[in-house]
């Protein structure tokens, strides 16, 4: 593992300072307006368009990178990003905010895309989970540290914007000055969404739960905290505190996630999640103690849905999809995560503060009716399932598929040497999916679906998506 950290120090160094610039600036911006007496709304709307620019990002990352290269378009998109962030500091109309958001998102996004490329490309097969980890503890550490710079630093002056922006400029220092390969060319992986809706539709009820909630959290915990009466240095510790849990959850929920069913575990954590929430959604004020103990074991299982729901969604697709099932995944969330914020900001702005954690509740209990473990009927589940369960970073790009060690590249490898298409079902076959209305049709797991190889690494002359499309083709 320490050979590890300093062979990727650089990267992780990259995405430490992206996440802290981000997680500072998305509590900064919710503190500033609370203290102008702005309603929720704008909060929300705020954190709905910097989602929506990440989104955006996905299909115009790829275009960017494909003219210019992966060095250029992630220094291109730092001082955009970083320019963007001052910009919140030169103007003070809201709508011009929105724009100025948006932008960030977009700009990060293909931040993203360049670094988990790189960490794809050199990341060798027997190192790819620890590089994956590595990657995500980076992700996490950064946002937990952007909170933790408003206790020291509580005053919500231009000095915290202008932090935000160095953390932009310093992130792009150890990838302008790499001499390693230029990584390979991105080509976009295709979405199929009706084939996904069809085979995995409660994983991917999941991940729009988990989008709904996650996104509001990350939008308006700071506003719902400052009006429950804490300082900026308590907003800043309680936002460590619940972010911090998502990271600490990660290793149980692995261990979990591998022994007992899947969609049993995301109906658990949703059930417990809405129980938990109970308190800060009926109790209009908080002590103190109670604020930070319930909204830690709240972040506990609202950061458990996503990495189930794309274990749980793995389990079911054969590995030559995979890169189209993360496309699919991200879109979903990203979507889920645009759409919360503003929700939940109106119920803010209508009932008050403690409506966002009745938000969390009332989407949790949503998942605890949608997701229906009797319903599953394994008809597609792979061989090796379940897959070892791998814990997701806190931000990510379409490419977290390379990086993930459930994708199958090595079979990938030998069909591309070979020119032999994958297995396929056989004709006339019905359509095989995760979750089925009747229970009933239950059976055992079916025989040809594609087993998965933790061991991928895609090099300059491997190209992942663009094999899987084209074995796609010659199945068909």
């Amino acid at each position: 593992m320490r050979q590890i950290w300093k062979s990727f120090r650089a990267l992780y160094f990259a995405t430490l300072m992206m996440l802290i610039g981000s997680g500072l600036l998305s509590t900064y911006l919710a503190l500033r307006l609370a203290a102008d007496h702005t309603d929720g709304l704008w909060v929300g709307a705020l954190m709905a368009a910097n989602y929506f620019g990440l989104a955006l990002g996905g299909k115009i990352g790829h275009r960017l990178i494909a003219r210019v290269g992966h060095i250029r378009a992630y220094v291109t998109c730092a001082g955009i990003v970083g320019a963007a962030v001052l910009g919140h500091g030169l103007i003070n109309f809201l709508p011009a905010w929105l724009f100025l958001r948006v932008i960030v998102g977009l700009g990060m996004m293909c931040q993203y895309m360049v670094i988990e490329s790189w960490l794809n490309e050199q990341a060798e097969a027997k190192q790819r989970g620890a590089v994956f980890s590595g990657y995500m503890i980076a992700s996490y550490l950064g946002l937990v540290l952007g909170q933790l710079i408003l206790v020291m630093h509580p005053q919500l002056g231009l000095e915290l914007l202008m932090l935000v922006a160095m953390c932009f400029t310093l992130c792009l220092v150890p990838v302008a000055l790499t001499r390693r390969i230029h990584p390979a060319p991105l080509h976009p992986a295709p979405m199929e969404p009706r084939f996904f809706i069809k085979r995995v539709p409660q994983s991917l009820s999941t991940v729009l739960g988990a989008g709904l909630i996650v996104g509001s959290f990350y939008g308006l915990a700071p506003l719902y905290a400052s009006q429950q009466g804490l300082s900026t240095e308590q907003v800043g510790l309680f936002m460590g505190c619940c972010i911090l849990a998502g990271l600490l959850v990660q290793w149980p929920l692995g261990w979990l996630s591998d022994r007992y069913d899947r969609a049993v575990l995301i109906r658990t954590a949703a059930i417990c999640m809405a129980l938990a929430a109970l308190p800060l959604a009926i109790l209009p004020s908080v002590p103190l103690e109670a604020l930070f103990a319930v909204g830690f074991i709240v972040s506990l299982l609202q950061f458990c849905l996503y990495p189930l729901a794309v274990a749980f969604s793995n389990d079911h697709v054969e590995s030559e999809r995979r890169v189209s099932l993360t496309a699919m995944l991200l879109v979903t969330y990203g979507v889920g995560a645009s759409i919360g914020p503003l929700v939940a900001g109106v119920l803010m702005k209508l009932f008050g503060s403690q409506m966002l954690y009745a938000f969390f509740s009332f989407f949790a209990l949503v998942l605890v009716w949608r997701i229906r473990p009797k319903a599953v009927t394994n008809l597609h589940q792979v061989d090796d399932a379940p897959l070892g369960h791998v814990a997701m970073p806190a931000a990510s790009s379409p490419l977290a598929a390379a990086l993930d060690p459930r994708v199958d590249e090595q079979m990938v490898q030998e069909q591309m040497h070979n020119n032999v298409a994958p297995e396929s079902a056989p004709a006339g076959e019905p359509a095989k999916t995760e979750s089925s209305p009747e229970p009933q049709e239950q059976a055992a797991p079916h025989a040809d679906a594609q087993a998965s190889a933790p061991a991928p690494h895609v090099g300059p002359s491997v190209d992942l998506e663009q094999g899987a499309r084209k074995f796609k083709r010659e199945g068909e």
